[in-house]
């Protein structure tokens, strides 16, 4: 994994107005819609494999992976801010499974699925045989530092 990709996704922002960063201290609040027991994803179809896309594919790609999502009540969020802010949504009882399978069918490097305040990074790792995830484990915490 690109050492400079990881460091992006750790510092970043995630999630709606309630914005959240991966702590490794546990016994912080999440955010609201992240309900203790419940599954939720971040998956966006903006900026493939971490590389700046222009606009007009990248809303393309979004709406597709909207309705693709509808299953899971998506919220609407966004990943980032400032020139590297892109829309994401935020999916409430998605398995690992199936959130890692809509960030590959839109050609993401990664996503984020987590339980309740427990959030994990999830690497899209298609290389090796037979697709598999790199997953890191952290907290959601609201704003504050990342890691």
């Amino acid at each position: 994994m690109d050492p400079d990709l990881r460091a992006a996704f750790l510092r970043s922002t995630y999630g709606t107005h309630e914005r959240f960063r991966f702590t490794s201290v546990r016994g912080q609040v999440g955010p609201s819609w992240a309900t203790p027991g419940g599954r939720w994803a971040v998956v966006t179809a903006w900026n493939p494999a971490g590389r700046k896309t222009d606009a007009v594919p990248n809303v393309a790609a979004q709406a597709r992976l909207a309705a693709a999502s509808q299953g899971w009540c998506p919220l609407p969020g966004w990943n980032g801010d400032g020139a590297w802010r892109e829309e994401a949504l935020i999916l409430r009882g998605v398995s690992l499974r199936e959130a890692a399978r809509l960030g590959r069918q839109f050609g993401q490097a990664a996503v984020v699925w987590g339980v309740g305040r427990r959030a994990a990074l999830v690497w899209l790792d298609d290389a090796s045989p037979g697709p598999s995830l790199t997953v890191e484990r952290w907290w959601a915490t609201p704003g504050g530092r990342p890691v």
